[in-house]
């Protein structure tokens, strides 16, 4: 006989939409991240790094609105766990969101200290040109928070895996729009 386990609370449709945007756009700005050097000099590399600092501003609006939508409206839901699964929940939620914050105010910084050119249209003033030394600390802090931030999400990823399979906690279906609506069994 299979385990049912009754459909979990639900967060909103917007909450659920922000998350995997938020996950869409970082996924996105980690690829092309390590991918802009594979590009030319030139109108191709101005290309991605426009592209790469275009998706971090709308990363940068995007974790704003969210935040400013949990605050406000957004669906509150319990920790799935108790203990310490719940304090390490909460912990990883957190790590994550000072994550984000990081990595894009390292990329506004690295774009403003490179003095960045975007797409042939606008280009950065930049703070410190002939300052090499801090132009590549920040790209390097970047770059750690960005790969520190992929690693978090992953490790998110895989306690919602984890609560599904393992623990037979139904938390997947708080956030995925095909998961949870209504009791199911879960193999």
């Amino acid at each position: 006989m299979e385990k049912v386990i009754m459909a979990a609370p639900r967060y909103d449709v917007k909450t659920i939409w922000l998350h995997w945007l938020t996950a869409a756009l970082v996924i996105a700005l980690w690829c092309l991240g390590q991918t802009i050097d594979w590009f030319p000099h030139g109108a191709p590399r101005v290309f991605a790094r426009s592209a790469h600092i275009s998706i971090g501003a709308l990363l940068a609006g995007v974790f704003v609105y969210r935040l400013w939508w949990r605050a406000t409206a957004g669906a509150r839901l319990p920790a799935a766990g108790t203990g310490g699964l719940k304090v390490l929940a909460r912990a990883m939620h957190l790590a994550l969101y000072v994550c984000i914050f990081a990595t894009v105010a390292l990329g506004l910084a690295n774009a403003w200290i490179r003095g960045d050119n975007l797409f042939y249209l606008y280009k950065i003033s930049p703070f410190d040109a002939n300052n090499k030394a801090l132009r590549e600390s920040v790209e390097n802090y970047h770059a750690y928070a960005a790969n520190f931030l992929l690693i978090m999400a992953g490790m998110h990823a895989a306690a919602g895996l984890f609560h599904h399979y393992l623990l037979k906690v139904d938390v997947l279906g708080r956030m995925l729009p095909a998961l949870g609506r209504n009791a199911r069994a879960i193999p």
